[in-house]
């Protein structure tokens, strides 16, 4: 069956899926995912999505079901992705993890990139470790991120930030991310993946 990523011309816009990783209470995750969201829509060769993992129930056992179907059909009608991650613990939330093993075929070769959060660290060891992840499933992760640390004060009430390097690394990572699904969906109109 082919997907609508696999069908799209190149003059389409990019189908751009946010992933809100936390889904713990009192998370800050909507208002770091909200900014991002909002940077990208400004963009206008990307179609915009917010997928967050705390409204999206995936069985932990990886039994499939309906709720894994929709996940699934999500992920393989998106271009390109953003995880937006908290760290814990020196890792990235276990409901993240449950997303990326219930979908196979449908990750593959589709450019991501990371937008982590947290306390000084600013989450980049979760980043690292996604980085080794998402490789083993032929996702493309882009070399611009972005990161917040000490998040709790980088926003304004309304959602913004004065976040110079979030701000200039943002506009970096979606340059990076547009340049790989361009290329892969260019790649994909003349030959199948590998993989």
């Amino acid at each position: 069956m082919t997907t609508a990523s696999q069908t799209a011309s190149q003059r389409d816009p990019i189908r751009l899926e946010i992933i809100v990783a936390s889904v713990r209470a009192g998370r800050i995750a909507p208002t770091v995912a909200g900014w991002f969201a909002a940077t990208a829509r400004r963009r206008t060769e990307f179609d915009v999505g917010v997928l967050d993992l705390a409204e999206t129930p995936l069985p932990q056992d990886l039994s499939g079901g309906p709720d894994a179907e929709a996940f699934a059909r999500r992920v393989g009608a998106a271009d390109a992705f953003v995880i937006v991650t908290s760290e814990y613990n020196h890792g990235y939330p276990a409901a993240l993890k449950t997303a990326i093993d219930t979908v196979k075929h449908e990750w593959r070769t589709k450019p991501v990139g990371f937008v982590s959060y947290g306390g000084l660290s600013g989450g980049l060891r979760a980043v690292e470790q996604l980085r080794q992840v998402v490789v083993e499933v032929h996702m493309v992760p882009v070399r611009q991120s972005v990161s917040f640390h000490r998040v709790k004060h980088a926003f304004a009430p309304d959602g913004t930030t004065t976040d110079e390097a979030a701000i200039d690394g943002a506009q970096r990572m979606l340059d990076q991310i547009a340049w790989w699904a361009r290329t892969v969906r260019g790649g994909r109109a003349h030959d199948r993946y590998p993989g």
